[in-house]
């Protein structure tokens, strides 16, 4: 069991693309509620199944487990709820240890891009660098889980 402690913001402009290197993510929920969310994804050639509890400010409880990457793909498309949230995810050092992941989504979610920060506790400190815009962590809308039903492209923006 780990408690994650997790930033986000939205990313303006481009200054994050000059060095960064993006990996391709798959990833579908088994069960999206709030109080506790079932995720698989695939990374690459690998799989994971996470599960999650509710966000109490920026904290929860995450458990994270490898699995068979053939049975993850038969999840995500015969059993996973649609649709399947795909995005590049990018990883920038942030200082101290800490590592900005910036998440460009793709399909129904095209044109969000945000940076996350995961911190070991809620009143961390770190650098923020010019691409970083204003934060969203407790913002519900962002949750990778709630773009399933409410997708960024059909957002009043």
């Amino acid at each position: 069991m780990a408690k994650e402690i997790e930033r986000k913001f939205l990313v303006i402009g481009d200054g994050w693309r000059e060095n960064a290197v993006g990996t391709h993510y798959r990833q579908g929920y088994l069960n999206s509620v709030k109080e506790r969310t079932v995720r698989i994804r695939t990374i690459n050639d690998k799989a994971f199944l996470t599960v999650k509890g509710l966000t109490v400010g920026c904290t929860r409880l995450e458990f994270e487990y490898s699995i068979p990457y053939d049975d993850c793909v038969k999840m995500l498309d015969e059993l996973a709820e649609k649709p399947i949230i795909e995005k590049t995810r990018y990883k920038i050092p942030a200082g101290n240890g800490l590592t900005w992941e910036i998440d460009e989504f793709h399909g129904v979610n095209e044109g969000l891009i945000v940076a996350e920060i995961e911190v070991p506790s809620e009143d961390t400190s770190f650098e923020k660098p010019d691409w970083l815009g204003e934060e969203v962590s407790s913002d519900p809308r962002y949750f990778n889980s709630n773009l399933l039903s409410h997708p960024y492209t059909t957002w009043n923006k």
